[in-house]
């Protein structure tokens, strides 16, 4: 689940007690694996040594006011109940959450 931000490190005292709370939730339920924050794309440095031309560009892939700054990855049993917790997600964080499936 990648939270979605116009902004790093943006969250109020209030929207991280929720999400800790929601953390918490998350490994009580055993669904937790792992979840962190993200930098701002503007600290991003893109390399493409394809052929071996060695690019590097500084600063993201794709400029966009709203990028991903933060994810949690969980396991769940079923697609209903991670479509039920972004949902919860995006309350604790009060944030946009994009739910993606892992390969």
């Amino acid at each position: 689940m990648n939270v979605i931000d116009n902004q790093s490190e943006s969250a109020t005292g209030d929207e991280m007690t929720a999400i800790d709370a929601f953390n918490e939730s998350l490994e009580a339920s055993g669904f937790w694996i792992r979840a962190h924050g993200i930098h701002s794309p503007s600290e991003s440095i893109v390399f493409d040594n394809r052929g071996g031309v060695g690019q590097i560009k500084k600063g993201p892939l794709i400029e966009n006011p709203e990028f991903i700054s933060g994810f949690w990855l969980i396991e769940v049993p079923d697609r209903a109940t991670a479509e039920r917790l972004a949902g919860e997600g995006s309350k604790a964080c009060n944030r946009k959450v994009e739910l993606r499936q892992l390969h």
